[in-house]
């Protein structure tokens, strides 16, 4: 299953996943998008999120983007 997910890094609201209308995530992380510390949060929390474990979580596209692109498993 793939998500488009927009990353709100540095976010005091975090973490929080929210749904948007068209399928897609907003996923607010309280790491700052420093040395991929806002990657691995957002890993963190969407394992958290669907109860998967971190390696499940994938990001596909957009390292340095705050959309990407996540995969996870079925």
């Amino acid at each position: 299953m793939r998500f488009t997910v927009q990353v709100k890094p540095g976010s005091k609201k975090g973490p929080l996943v929210e749904s948007t209308d068209d399928g897609g995530l907003i996923v607010f992380l309280k790491e700052r998008a420093i040395d991929g510390q806002a990657n691995d949060g957002l890993i963190a929390v969407l394992a958290q999120h669907f109860g998967l474990r971190k390696n499940q979580v994938i990001i596909e596209a957009g390292f340095t983007s705050r959309i990407k692109r996540v995969s996870i498993p079925d």
